[in-house]
């Protein structure tokens, strides 16, 4: 099917000794991103590293500098979150936005949970849920559900029973980064909609396509929409239009050092990443014509490769808007 909604994903890297300017950066390609017609801007989360620890934060900033592109999170892992909390983070920023905040969540347990777990829950490690438990009372309380057991008034204060600000149409803009097929039933039984990235779990095959359509179709299979329940993909995808040679040269580096991981599963939970696409859009856009994935979907956050400069994705954002979107059967903005 034709694309419907261009997305790109960034993770908002940045020198340590001079934060700001790496902030700043992620600022000005969500509003070049929004000049050139994408439909939405997705950040990654990085905690304890180079790149964006407080995607909210971000988003709220952003909010002040854009007023249509959508503005999505990819994903929020909830265990370093209270689910309280996060949501009364993602209802204000909704509100400020107007309703263009899509925050996508993921389930399990820490990464370097035992260099981290004394400092994130230093008297409650052993019995923190960082499984789904945690990510339906998030749902409950995006909803509306109550989160006290008492409301009204008290002198002259209001309490509600419930998150303020709510923001009514934020629960149908849930996403769950899912990579296995217990994640994406899960998502599509409770609702959600199924962000699936370049990165999935080799259970009944190790051909990734063959995998990332499975769990757009196991998704769908269990979600009340059916087919038409949204899903979006992410690839890394690095057009050459416009590029320079010396660019050209850089990012076929990029893809040589990154392709070994794809040969086979890795770890032991045997997880599969996809080959980065790289060429002209009429190229890519071949190879995604072939993708079973790509073809069961209407929507893509494409993914912005890690370490590249500034100028970098200003070339690889306007050759998606402007060549490989149009390739894909939707028209330049």
């Amino acid at each position: 099917m034709p694309l419907r909604k261009l997305g790109f994903l960034t993770i908002g890297s940045f020198d340590e000794h001079d934060p700001a300017a790496g902030h700043a950066s992620t600022l000005d390609l969500i509003e070049l991103g929004e000049e050139l017609g994408f439909d939405s801007a997705w950040v990654r989360h990085r905690h304890l590293q180079h790149g964006i620890s407080s995607p909210v934060a971000v988003l709220a900033a952003a909010t002040q500098r854009t007023s249509r592109i959508a503005l999505g999170t990819a994903v929020i892992p909830l265990a370093w979150e209270n689910p309280l909390r996060l949501a009364e983070d993602l209802a204000t920023v909704d509100v400020l936005s107007g309703g263009r905040v899509n925050p996508g969540v993921s389930v399990g347990p820490p990464m370097h949970w035992d260099d981290v777990k004394g400092a994130l829950y230093p008297d409650t490690a052993e019995v923190e849920d960082f499984g789904y438990g945690r990510l339906e009372r998030f749902l409950r309380f995006v909803r509306g559900e109550k989160a006290a057991s008492f409301s009204g008034k008290e002198g002259i204060e209001v309490w509600s029973d419930r998150v303020q600000p709510h923001s009514p149409g934020l629960s149908e803009r849930l996403w769950y980064g899912g990579g296995s097929l217990r994640s994406a039933r899960w998502a599509g039984e409770h609702g959600m909609n199924l962000l699936t990235s370049n990165v999935v779990q080799a259970e009944e095959s190790e051909d990734f396509a063959l995998i990332q359509h499975a769990l757009v179709r196991e998704f769908r299979a269990h979600h009340p929409d059916g087919d038409k329940a949204r899903v979006s993909q992410g690839l890394v995808v690095i057009p050459t239009d416009s590029a320079t040679p010396e660019q050209r040269a850089k990012y076929q580096r990029y893809v040589d050092e990154r392709t070994p991981r794809t040969a086979s599963p890795v770890g032991p939970r045997r997880m599969m990443f996809a080959r980065d696409l790289i060429g002209t859009s009429e190229e890519i856009a071949r190879q995604l014509g072939e993708d079973p994935a790509f073809r069961e979907v209407d929507e893509v956050a494409f993914a912005l490769p890690f370490s590249f400069e500034h100028a970098d994705y200003v070339q690889l954002l306007t050759d998606i808007a402007t060549k490989l979107a149009p390739a894909l059967g939707r028209p330049a903005s």
